[in-house]
């Protein structure tokens, strides 16, 4: 894909379009298929575009790069704390979140697994206390 900027050159529009190639342009322009969205006139022309780069260079990049990373190690923190406190009922979740509301015994951990969204809705409506936790993988990528 790549994206032209375009004139008009009877009312001076400047428009963007994407297209498959640069030779699908000219195959469109040629068909007369390429019109100006103000004017509908066909005398459109493509101009330089500069590309979007990333400069990692400039402090706001860095300063997300950042946060980027403080989030991540938060969140995989996170992730340590419920692993070591809580237990895992896999895809039991559901299952096991309304024996435990229901059961008049308090249990001794929480429990944490998977579930559908329907299902945690579900929950919720039931008046069980569920959240659903950011999960990251263990890979450092």
């Amino acid at each position: 894909m790549i994206k032209y900027l375009l004139k008009c050159k009877n009312c001076h529009n400047e428009f963007e379009s994407w297209f498959g190639a640069s030779e699908e342009y000219d195959k469109l322009k040629k068909l007369k298929l390429i019109n100006c969205p103000d004017c509908e006139s066909l005398n459109v022309e493509k101009s330089l575009m500069s590309p979007n780069l990333l400069n990692t260079k400039k402090k706001g990049n860095v300063s997300d790069i950042k946060k980027f990373k403080d989030v991540k190690k938060k969140l995989a923190d996170y992730k340590k704390f419920v692993k070591e406190n809580f237990d895992y009922v896999g895809e039991n979740f559901t299952y096991k979140a309304r024996s435990l509301h229901y059961d008049k015994k308090k249990p001794k951990k929480g429990i944490y697994g998977s579930a559908s969204l329907k299902d945690i809705k579900e929950l919720r409506e039931e008046g069980i206390e569920t959240d659903i936790i950011p999960w990251i993988d263990d890979d450092k990528n």
